[in-house]
């Protein structure tokens, strides 16, 4: 996605209000994962409006981008009870945001705001995210965010408390379940199985640097019994002909490749089929952030029974249980690396969430989402 500012965005017709008995949501966006896990699996729940399609030729898998919601000229045409903000507004300027908050406060809507970045992964620097977090944080009438760190750092900065609702699965629950099942299958198969540690480079956001963190993984998975190194990432980073080639980094990883000591895949952006069966042949992934606050990659992984090892900035440790190591903007630790993933081969990861563990997680986000709504309608900031 891009971080530049859009100041505008193409006209869309107002939607159509649907007979519901319980609220109307305008959620930014409604078809993201996350937010469609908010709702209880029966479909029960506050109705949420679809998002608008922005035009531009978007990728099918980003239809709510740029999201055409954000825009006053759609809250004012529009007819909902709720506005509530998840992502998306990185493609709006501090003028933008401002606007909107008041065409909301104009038709008395409540605005509630999920605070999921406190640093956008996206930008270098933090300096245009904290001037938007300046805008909706004080400007909304409730707050969410994932994990206690997060709720104190907001605490701190905004004066303001925040719901703490954990992050909901990511992965179908039903897939969930066949792979669980087929771990258990390979869990009492041979016990000279393969161990595989996974490093995902992607398209290398700004708040990934891997780089320190290759050499270390070669040398310890090179001294595990079984262990294999496998290292993912997109065409745009690794091939020279790329838009974002990172040249010191597809060097070293050919170059490793060539000695057997990387299983290099170099692939276009897989989709959701390719991206679980790939995250379940992990054993274990090591996300190589810098930066950052909450993973939705990190809850995909505990879906499908992966173990993770999480770096110490924001707030990963507090989502969910982790492997950790230290790597921030300050600096990265090689020994806590190398300590993380010999724990993992040495199986001393905690069990990951169940398929029922998820479904009753669920229910009581989606049943807190619910309540929230309905004290905001009742007058309650």
């Amino acid at each position: 996605m891009t971080s530049d500012a859009i100041t505008s965005v193409p006209p869309a017709l107002p939607l159509p209000r649907r007979r519901s008995a319980g609220p109307v949501i305008a959620s930014v966006p409604a078809n993201h994962v996350y937010v469609r896990h908010l709702s209880p699996e029966t479909g029960a729940g506050p109705h949420r409006l679809p998002d608008p399609d922005p035009g531009g030729g978007a990728a099918a898998t980003q239809r709510w981008w740029p999201p055409v919601m954000l825009d006053p000229d759609w809250v004012a045409a529009n007819d909902f009870d709720v506005f509530h903000v998840h992502f998306g507004f990185d493609s709006r300027s501090v003028a933008d945001l401002e606007a909107l908050v008041e065409a909301l406060r104009r038709k008395g809507t409540p605005l509630v705001f999920t605070v999921h970045d406190l640093r956008n992964p996206h930008h270098p620097d933090r300096e245009a995210h904290d001037r938007q977090l300046d805008v909706l944080v004080p400007a909304a009438d409730a707050l969410i965010t994932l994990t206690r760190g997060a709720a104190a750092e907001i605490r701190e900065r905004w004066g303001r408390e925040a719901l703490v609702l954990p992050h909901p699965h990511v992965v179908p629950l039903d897939l969930m379940r066949r792979v669980s099942s087929m771990r258990d299958v390979r869990r009492r198969g041979s016990r000279a199985r393969e161990f595989r540690v996974g490093m995902h480079v992607k398209s290398l956001r700004a708040g990934m640097h891997p780089h320190p963190l290759l050499p270390i993984l070669v040398d310890t998975v090179r001294e595990l019994p079984g262990a294999v190194l496998q290292v993912n990432g997109h065409r745009d980073v690794l091939l020279p002909d790329g838009a974002r080639y990172d040249a010191a980094l597809a060097e070293a990883l050919r170059e490793h490749a060539r000695r057997g000591e990387v299983d290099l895949r170099i692939h276009d952006y897989l989709d959701d089929d390719g991206l679980w069966a790939y995250l379940s042949s992990l054993d274990v992934s090591v996300l190589p952030y810098r930066f950052g606050t909450h993973s939705g990659w990190l809850e995909a992984c505990r879906d499908l029974g992966t173990a993770v090892i999480a770096p110490s900035c924001g707030y990963f440790a507090d989502q969910a249980p982790v492997l950790g190591y230290r790597h921030d903007e300050q600096g990265f630790d090689a020994d806590s690396l190398a300590a993380a993933v010999r724990a993992a081969h040495a199986g001393q990861v905690a069990p990951g969430p169940s398929v029922e563990d998820r479904r009753r997680q669920r229910a009581a986000v989606a049943a807190a989402h619910a309540r929230l709504y309905a004290s905001l309608l009742g007058g309650g900031r």
